[in-house]
């Protein structure tokens, strides 16, 4: 939660320093944790971000992996609420910018629950967004052209969100 408020606190500093920054075409994006900050972030303060594109993400912390999550939370039984509400999953309903989700569905560091969770979370609040789902796929998201793949998905989600920010 901290970190989220702090990155946009930041783009917020930036905003009022340099005139030339267009803050319609604000987007963050990021792997792993960094998917889940970026989705933190897009959902916390949708004033500040307004394209977000995540890959390999936790979208609740309740499901990853324990060994991890413990060494910073606690255990869950102690610390509930502080994991639903540091999950990105609690706030998809506040989306109102562009959102790109991508995951490997064999994906054994952040389990594929997670994504298909989220998506159903962004429909039940009718929120519109992109998707990829990337079949047998690890965490790491590779393998044959799937590496080239990912990264021309990336580069055409956002030319798309920028050019439809002009």
């Amino acid at each position: 939660i901290l970190a989220a408020h702090d990155q946009a606190a930041a783009a917020k500093k930036m905003f009022a320093t340099y005139s030339f920054i267009d803050t319609n075409k604000v987007g963050m994006w990021g792997w792993s944790g960094g998917g889940q900050m970026t989705m933190n972030c897009l959902f916390r303060y949708p004033d500040v971000y307004k394209s977000g594109l995540a890959v390999a993400f936790v979208a609740d912390q309740r499901l990853y992996d324990n060994i991890y999550q413990e060494r910073y939370m606690g255990l869950l039984e102690e610390n509930e609420a502080n994991y639903i509400a540091g999950s990105p999953i609690t706030h998809a309903k506040n989306l109102k910018g562009d959102l790109m989700i991508m995951h490997g569905t064999g994906d054994d560091n952040v389990h594929y629950q997670s994504f298909e969770r989220l998506t159903n979370e962004l429909i039940k609040h009718n929120k519109m967004f992109d998707m990829m789902s990337y079949p047998m796929r690890d965490h790491g998201i590779r393998g044959g052209n799937t590496s080239f793949h990912l990264r021309q998905t990336m580069v055409r989600y956002w030319k798309k969100v920028f050019a439809d920010k002009n």
